[in-house]
């Protein structure tokens, strides 16, 4: 299987997206100005206890307090309050509490915070308030796990009888550690016992509300995170980023530093294996199947439901042999789907209605085997009475449509358009293509009232970065009949 990750980088947004064989699988986006916090660690002040919910809210400097249930309450002030006591009795209103996000802000709702914290290096996860030490789930090989545990344990032996001070907690040992060395593991733990003295330091320095850990980068998140022997290549189009990863690599993953290109060539990135026409299908609710059957979206505050057709399908046989074929093809292609549009939460599958089930096993295995590459933890129920399967889907940032899209000012938000921050980003790309192809010092850039605002700005800066990079004006006008979604860019 042939793998690659391509990253497009713009002065105001990165973009990864993850190939295989060709066809794309995932995609992440990540924005200057709404970088997402899951990760990131705070020192925080508790603002409000709800005993009833047994939960609370704490301050941690964003617009709205994020949520703290009791179990993931660990100690406040050096105390050891873990165990069955009632909320009230291990925090109260005005005290400082060191928070981890693990949920980010979503709609209404505050980030979801624990006291649980944990730091992470290529192949470990430290959990500073723990003295377990466990393995990913992911890895299957029962003998594999005990190998990777018992290699921690004398490596945690060696480094101690060495002089050199432990830290106090435990670890997870990480899905990317199927393929190690002894050394792998000394190094995480030199890194990430170097990272948690600089923490530490920091949280005696600091007062609530402040930023204690900052996540890393999204480029340096996924070589850290998805970059496996397996993988062919990483090309990036920035040359700041390119320089980044490179430095990532050789300080922690040296045997992948081969794999990372700067791509210089004059199509744009995204253009390769059509990933610029797969995001824009991911926008849509219809997803055709070869067949000719096809998948419907429907995302909603609460749930996702999915709803499959046979369309212009009449197959070969009979009726139940059509819909079989179509249900097994679109059992694949959704599960592709949930990993591209990141759908989370509930979701509801009305598979077309099969009386064998037999038939219904079989979707339900190749339902099974598609989800199996999904990163994201899934649960999933067999038929229904009503023939639906319902499933859960682990959701920790937006799902495409919202990262991308806005509510309709037009229908009263009863649909979705394009947000002027995306429109503005797929101008910037418009205007690095058409520097690459035609040479001329001065570019007009056509757009509705709304984009030009934001362009002028809150983009100025960013706009004022590409004209010094480019060496080209660049102006803008106002196109009355112009929708949102619409821009035109003009040379001059």
């Amino acid at each position: 299987m042939s793998e690659e990750i391509l990253m497009n980088v713009t002065p105001i947004e990165a973009r990864v997206a993850l190939v295989e064989n060709g066809v794309l699988q995932e995609v992440f986006i990540e924005r200057e100005r709404s970088r997402g916090i899951v990760g990131n660690i705070y020192l925080g002040k508790v603002v409000r206890v709800l005993p009833g919910m047994q939960a609370a809210f704490v301050d941690i400097g964003m617009d709205k307090a994020s949520y703290l249930h009791v179990d993931d309450i660990v100690s406040v002030g050096g105390n050891d309050v873990s165990g069955p006591l009632a909320i009230q009795q291990k925090i109260r209103e005005g005290d400082e509490i060191l928070v981890q996000v693990l949920k980010d802000p979503l709609g209404t709702k505050g980030a979801r915070v624990s006291g649980f914290l944990s730091v992470s290096s290529r192949n470990l996860v430290f959990m500073a308030r723990s003295e377990h030490i466990g393995v990913s789930n992911k890895i299957a090989s029962q003998s594999l796990r005990d190998e990777l545990k018992k290699t921690l344990v004398d490596v945690l032996k060696s480094e101690s009888s060495m002089g050199s001070q432990p830290m106090t907690g435990g670890y997870i040992i990480r899905t990317a550690a199927e393929v190690f060395v002894e050394q792998d593991f000394v190094s995480d733990i030199r890194y990430l016992k170097r990272l948690w003295a600089a923490l530490e330091k920091k949280i005696k320095a600091q007062s609530a509300p402040s930023l204690i850990y900052e996540e890393l980068h999204i480029s340096e998140r996924v070589m850290r995170d998805n970059v496996y022997p397996e993988m062919e290549r990483i090309r990036v189009d920035d040359q700041e980023v390119y320089d980044r990863l490179c430095q990532f690599s050789e300080k922690f993953v040296p045997e992948y530093r081969e794999k990372i290109e700067f791509y210089q060539a004059e199509r744009p990135i995204f253009d390769l294996f059509g990933v610029e026409d797969e995001v824009d299908k991911a926008l849509g609710r219809k997803v055709e199947l070869k067949s000719g059957g096809y998948l419907i979206f429907d995302q909603t505050e609460a749930l996702t439901t999915i709803d499959i057709n046979t369309g212009g399908f009449v197959g070969k046989r009979n009726l139940a042999e059509t819909i079989f074929k179509t249900n097994l093809e679109a059992a694949s292609t959704l599960a592709r789907q949930l990993r591209l549009r990141n759908l989370g939460g509930i979701i509801i599958i009305d598979f077309i209605d099969m009386l064998s089930e037999e038939h219904q096993r079989q979707v339900i295995r190749t339902l099974e085997k598609a989800l199996g590459k999904d990163r994201s933890r899934t649960s999933m129920s067999a038929f229904s009475k009503l023939g639906l399967i319902e499933m859960t889907r682990q959701r920790t940032r937006e799902s495409l449509e919202h990262t991308l899209c806005e509510g309709c000012p037009v229908c009263h938000e009863r649909g979705m358009v394009r947000s002027p921050e995306t429109v503005c980003c797929e101008i910037f790309r418009e205007i690095l293509r058409a520097a690459r192809t035609y040479d001329h010092d001065k570019l007009l850039v056509l757009a509705s009232q709304t984009v030009v605002d934001r362009l002028i700005d809150e983009d100025a800066s960013a706009v004022a970065d590409l004209q010094e990079s480019l060496g080209k004006i660049i102006e803008f006008q106002v196109e009355p009949v112009y929708t949102q979604e619409q821009y035109d860019v003009v040379f001059l």
